[in-house]
């Protein structure tokens, strides 16, 4: 598989409170041009959402986050996640997820938690909570002295402010829950969510 940070701009970091929602909203996010897909393992539903899209949605690359444990990694491996992203990580975990087969974004916050893992052979990582953490600023500073370490940054990123991150040399994405509004889901107007995500697909030619 192509990189996840190459796959498109921006991946829409989904919430599932139904799993009958997830194969719909799946193919509206590809339609408007977003096939990575992460759908967090914050609700019961998360895992049925993952199995359903795997199976249903063959053009979507669908990835499971807020992986925080061995058993997540193994859940979300056999629901047929194809990449792992996690908010931080520590060793047992970083190991399980490398030993997945999956694709991995394990979580940063500060320079030294980038280093360990370039350290452990990992170069892609999640910037995360992005705009807590130092947003653009932070990151900038990172390519100097750590260019071969790339980044799709997740936390309080907007349509707005997602080109300035885009525009940095190591970034490849960013994570994002805009073209996903509450209202939007709760009357499953998947319409609606395909237009925000052409606009946040639209983001890679600006």
């Amino acid at each position: 598989m192509t990189s996840v940070l190459d796959l498109a701009p921006v991946v829409p970091v989904v919430v599932i409170e139904d799993a009958k929602d997830a194969v719909p909203l799946a193919r509206a996010l590809v339609a408007g041009g977003l096939p990575a897909i992460e759908v967090t393992l914050r609700t019961p539903a998360a895992l049925d959402a993952i199995r359903a899209i795997a199976a249903e949605v063959p053009d979507a690359v669908v990835g499971a986050g807020t992986v925080i444990s061995e058993a997540n990694v193994e859940a979300a491996a056999e629901a047929g996640a194809r990449f792992l992203v996690s908010p931080g990580w520590t060793d047992r975990l970083l190991d399980a997820m490398k030993t997945s087969g999956q694709a991995i974004l394990p979580g940063v916050s500060t320079t030294s938690e980038v280093v360990a893992l370039l350290e452990r052979g990992v170069n892609e990582m999640k910037f995360f909570p992005a705009e807590a953490a130092g947003g653009t600023a932070y990151l900038k500073s990172l390519s100097g002295p750590l260019p071969q370490a790339r980044f799709c940054p997740t936390g309080g990123i907007s349509l707005a402010s997602a080109p300035s991150y885009l525009a940095l040399p190591n970034v490849g994405c960013v994570g994002g829950t805009w073209m996903l509004p509450a209202d939007a889901l709760a009357a499953k107007d998947w319409a609606r969510v395909e237009s925000l995500a052409a606009q946040a697909a639209a983001l890679r030619t600006r």
